[in-house]
């Protein structure tokens, strides 16, 4: 059965859960709430048909859920089954009510100093039981984290290489949320723990209140990732330094989960000097230019401008037909209020992350696209709809709604060529130049599957 997304085919159960309602829709597919037959809650998370067609993912999925089974520690959402062998895999995971991080700074105002020693201690923690089992999160940000009634959870740490290895986020191609995302993982190089701290150094920036590169579009967050000092100023003075060695470039250079640990005790020892940003707003790309320098060194990869890959939508909303008999918590009062803000997921659309490009409106269906970034030009088709960008001239965007169809071809050897025809006739030849063949190719194998994806 295609389990939809709009309630009009709601499934009696999954596996052995029946399903209550949905949560909304991600990067994976759609969200469940869901009961085991002796009536703990679960969020039951089922694959997308264009993943379940695909073997890379359900290969890489069946492994990342045996290691994520074994991910206990305090501040998890621990997987409680699976099937990777379903028509439609799907995994669950126990349910964790609560705001996200990102809901809870939204409505409470940034963190103090002693919060965020807190937070960055539990995420720490978090951290080395993920890594412990041989997994990296790859996808860690203030929508990924639940603060629950006894502390934060993460969630999502069990499937993001499942996702990364589906051939619509192909090699090349980086994963994972921009603002967020290590410079290796921004390269497309080979990521590794360290790239979960540098996301937790960021997710410290904001939960203070502050964005450690700044806003735009993906491209320039994730070119600042790779070349400028992270903006630090919203950081309190007392854990600045610990934040400014988490976003270090180099990732041999910043700490452990297990040292975070002791650096985010109060009076415990100080980091190694770190570079922080100059006073000036982390806000260009780079300072004095509209795009980033053709000839920069790393550029930034082909990247997929996925919206963003969190399969949870979350917070979850609370389920109403039956008590949850754990909802007290037997550590006492949590130290992360809880409030009664409308909850900005909770119709299931993820957020986007063209979120602070104006021209571009989010979209729920925007978790699968393809940026095509060459010497001096660079190319975005995503649910949103097409955007071209070239140095010597401001970006255009079109949507879905302005476009009738989109040809490409090969002009040469490392030359792409790509036609937009709009509905009202105009028509836009736009050259893509790959820096060699290789990532020509990969623009060629990828094309087809977004283009018949969105078509």
């Amino acid at each position: 059965m295609a389990y939809g997304t709009d309630g009009a085919e709601l499934p009696e159960k999954v596996g052995g859960y029946a399903v209550e309602r949905e949560l909304g829709a991600g990067g994976m597919g759609v969200v469940y709430l869901a009961r085991s037959r002796g009536g703990r809650a679960v969020a039951v998370k089922v694959a997308r048909p264009e993943l379940a067609a695909d073997p890379h993912f359900r290969t890489r999925f069946r492994a990342e859920v045996e290691a994520a089974r074994s991910v206990g520690g305090f501040h998890t959402a621990p997987v409680v089954d699976a099937d990777p062998d379903a028509t439609a895999p799907w995994l669950a995971t126990a349910y964790i009510p609560g705001p996200t991080l990102g809901a809870l700074v939204e409505a409470e105002g940034p963190m103090d100093e002693a919060r965020l020693r807190r937070l960055g201690a539990a995420l720490a923690e978090a951290l080395a039981a993920i890594h412990g089992c041989g997994l990296v999160h790859r996808d860690l940000k203030p929508g990924n984290i639940i603060m629950a009634s006894d502390g934060p959870r993460v969630l999502d740490f069990g499937i993001a290489r499942a996702l990364e290895s589906s051939r619509l986020t192909a090699t090349g191609v980086a994963f994972g949320t921009p603002g967020f995302l290590a410079p290796e993982q921004a390269q497309g190089l080979e990521v590794g723990g360290p790239a979960d701290v540098f996301a937790l150094g960021a997710v410290l920036v904001a939960a203070a209140g502050g964005s450690a590169f700044g806003a735009g579009t993906p491209m320039g967050l994730m070119y600042r990732s790779v070349h400028e000092a992270p903006d630090l100023r919203a950081v309190p003075e007392g854990v600045r330094d610990v934040v400014a060695s988490c976003l270090e470039k180099e990732p041999g250079d910043r700490p452990t989960p297990d040292a975070l640990l002791d650096l985010f005790a109060p009076g415990g020892p100080a980091p190694a000097a770190a570079r922080v940003a100059p006073t000036e707003p982390a806000d260009a790309v780079p300072p004095g230019h509209a795009h980033p320098p053709a000839d920069a060194t790393p550029p930034p990869p082909a990247y997929p401008p996925v919206a963003p890959t969190t399969p949870y939508p979350s917070p979850y909303p609370p389920a109403a037909a039956v008590p949850n008999p754990y909802a007290q918590s037997p550590y006492g009062s949590s130290p992360y209020p809880q409030h009664a803000t409308p909850n900005p997921y909770a119709q299931g659309a993820p957020a986007n992350p063209w979120q602070n490009a104006p021209a571009r409106a989010a979209d729920p269906e925007g978790d699968i696209g393809f940026v095509g970034v060459g010497t001096d030009t660079s190319l975005v088709i995503d649910a949103l709809g097409v955007e071209y960008e070239a140095a010597d001239r401001a970006a255009l965007q079109f949507t879905w709604h302005e476009i009738g169809r989109i040809e490409y071809a090969v002009r040469g050897p490392k030359l792409l060529g790509v036609v937009v025809h709009l509905r009202t006739g105009a028509v836009h030849t736009w050259m893509l130049a790959a820096r060699n063949r290789s990532r020509l190719r990969e623009w060629t194998q990828d094309l087809p599957l977004i283009l018949e994806y969105y078509g």
